[in-house]
This record gives C-alpha cells, sequence and structure tokens, in this order.
C-alpha cells in the first residue's frame, strides 16, 4: 500500500496488533519519536509511555510498558513488554490502580519499595490516560 507501513504490537503473550498505519509515534527511551513511511532503519529501546498511530484521520493510543522498537522503511515491530490498546482498558480499575499506588508511593518504605511504588504509579497513571482515550480524528 503506498503511502502505509505495517505495525505490528507484540508482546511475550500474543500479537496484539498487525495493521497498516499513515503514522507511528513511539516512546522511545530518548524520547518520543514519529515514523512515517520510507522512515530509514533504526532500533530503539522504549520506556513506559503512549504509543500512537494513525490511520486515516483517526489517532489510535495504546499502553506500551518497556521494550524495542524495530524501524524499516516498510515496517515498525513493537515488541513490548506489555501494551494494550485503549479499548481493552477499563477506566474504573485504571483509576483504582492510581489511587492504591499513591497510597503506596505515600506510605515510603526502603529505596526499592519506594521505587517499585514510583513505576506503578507511573504505569497506573499511563493506563488511565489512555484508557480515557477514545479513537478521534486527526485535525
Amino acid at each position: 500500500m503506498p503511502g502505509k507501513i505495517l505495525l505490528e504490537v507484540v508482546t511475550p503473550d500474543k500479537q496484539l496488533l498487525s495493521q497498516q498505519v499513515d503514522e507511528v509515534i513511539a516512546p522511545g527511551s530518548e524520547g518520543d519519536f514519529g515514523v512515517l513511511p520510507g522512515h530509514c532503519h533504526f532500533l530503539s529501546m522504549l520506556r513506559i509511555g503512549e504509543l500512537r498511530y494513525r490511520i486515516d484521520n483517526a489517532m489510535h493510543h495504546m499502553a506500551v510498558l518497556w521494550g524495542f522498537a524495530e524501524v524499516t522503511p516498510t515496517q515498525v515491530t513493537i515488541m513490548a513488554e506489555i501494551a494494550e490498546k485503549a479499548e481493552d482498558i477499563d477506566v474504573a480499575r485504571a483509576q483504582a490502580a492510581v489511587e492504591k499506588a499513591e497510597q503506596l508511593v505515600k506510605a515510603g518504605g526502603l529505596p526499592s519499595e519506594v521505587r517499585d511504588a514510583e513505576i506503578s504509579l507511573e504505569k497506573a497513571r499511563l493506563r488511565k490516560k489512555i484508557a480515557e482515550r477514545a479513537v478521534r480524528p486527526v485535525r
């Protein structure tokens, strides 16, 4: 398909997405990066963040929790430890997870426990943000 790039998102459990898209914006370890068809080859580590992809005039959203991205001129492969589409995340459960993680951070503890709580809070906030996003037209 001219003007399209194949986006594949895989986790250790399953292939979550295999779709021709117009654009991909991924949460690289050094910052977000965008990919259009014809992009040069590269690899990037991924951090906890939002994966966005555009199909025609609709922007789609996924939560991505660590992993790697491989980019070629015709394909983007996201190999994520965890990935979830916005429509698969329950907003109420995500909000409850944010509240629980906030309590864990406030409780403090050993430095390793605090760091784990902060990571849990970052993941919970991301999932809530993604869950609240619907597929919307690009302006």
